[in-house]
């Protein structure tokens, strides 16, 4: 009878899958065990009805495969957790020419990409890596767990990590030294290392700070900066040292721990001055601690450098502009990209570079230099 003929088939078109109408949540059969538990791309195409390289192509969003077999690959994909190993893929074709930078973040002091230091020796790196034929991949990084820095090479999506600063974690970074991940770090040397570190000389930078300020016949000055962290750390050893040989002794009263944070200078001032603790100096870590903290002098009725002198450290490109502009301590910005970069490349060449200290520069403007200096 004509009610129950069966409508002939239609021809299934290529690429679809039987189950192409199932819904996602839909349980899927089980797949054979493989060497080491991970998915292959072999599996997606059969639990999808395609060939492996109709999913291959999918992954990569090619136009050759039609947008709705596209779909149902990348869902498939999405709900057993599978990825492309980009990096890898690269490898295998000898084109992965990608350094990863990444900057650690602090959620206490939350210190933003924007900080200006960061912005040129970012600056300094892309031009390295440019003129080496690399690309440049910016990350961030939650500055209690370096070790996560670990897992950007790891993955394939660089060849390698370009780390600014150590923060408060040494021992993770020679964790990370330890399981040969190519890491260097812009930062200070330490006892027990294991890993590269490419930076600035901080303990003569300090002592240059601070034998500037004590030929200006400044005799109590304040330091300013978190001398937990080791680049900082090294800023106040040579401060120490200067006072040192002066023979004045560092006076507890006059370390301000100041973090890198909007406002922690404008507070170590007002400490000073409402425990009317006399100073007729300020060594702050960086530029911009400098700048706010003659800021907050100035709403004290201070005047600078008359009644008290500052100098700060890296030469940032607003210090030369800043008023008074800023004594300083120029950091290698331009030399420690390259260093950082030849560095890395090293590293990835199965090679061991050298930790290297390059030297730091007192720059000398009007935020420090009295017309007659006392004694």
């Amino acid at each position: 009878m004509k009610g129950n003929a069966r409508s002939p088939r239609k021809p299934r078109s290529p690429g679809k899958s039987r189950s192409a109408g199932a819904p996602a949540s839909a349980k899927l059969p089980a797949l054979p065990a493989r060497r080491g538990g991970k998915l292959q791309m072999e599996d997606i195409a059969q639990l999808a009805g395609v060939s492996i390289s109709t999913v291959s192509r999918a992954l990569k969003h090619s136009s050759l495969v039609n947008a709705e077999t596209r779909d149902r690959i990348e869902k498939l994909a999405r709900q057993l957790k599978y990825s492309v190993n980009v990096g890898a893929s690269n490898l295998r074709l000898q084109r992965n020419r990608t350094v990863a930078v990444v900057l650690p973040f602090d959620p206490v002091t939350r210190q933003s990409v924007s900080d200006p230091f960061f912005v040129i020796l970012m600056g300094s790196l892309a031009d390295a890596l440019s003129a080496r034929g690399y690309d440049m991949l910016v990350s961030r990084i939650d500055a209690e767990n370096l070790t996560l820095a670990g897992d950007i090479s790891a993955s394939g999506r660089a060849i390698g990590v370009i780390m600014i600063g150590q923060w408060h974690h040494h021992d993770q970074l020679n964790e990370l030294a330890a399981r040969h991940a190519p890491v260097v770090v812009w930062g200070a040397q330490l006892q027990q290392q294991l890993y590269c570190t490419i930076g600035g000389d901080n303990i003569t930078g300090g002592a240059l700070a601070t034998e500037h300020l004590i030929a200006q016949g400044c005799r109590r000055i304040a330091f300013f900066g978190d001398v937990e962290l080791p680049e900082i750390g090294h800023r106040y050893e040579g401060y120490k040292r200067a006072l040192s040989q002066h023979r004045l002794a560092p006076a507890a009263e006059l370390l301000h721990r100041t973090p890198f944070i909007e406002g922690s200078a404008v507070e170590a001032v007002a400490k000073l001055v409402r425990k009317k603790i006399p100073f007729d100096a300020v060594f702050a870590s960086s530029d911009l601690l400098a700048m706010e903290t003659i800021g907050a002098l100035r709403g004290h009725g201070r005047r600078i450098p008359d009644d008290v002198a500052v100098v700060g450290y890296d030469d940032i490109v607003v210090a030369r502009h800043y008023h008074p502009a800023l004594t300083t301590i120029r950091q290698p910005v331009i030399n420690g990209g390259q260093a950082l970069v030849d560095a890395l490349l090293e590293l990835v060449d199965g090679k061991r570079p050298r930790s290297q200290m390059l030297p730091t520069e007192l720059i000398v403007r009007d935020s420090s230099v009295r017309i007659a200096p006392r004694r």
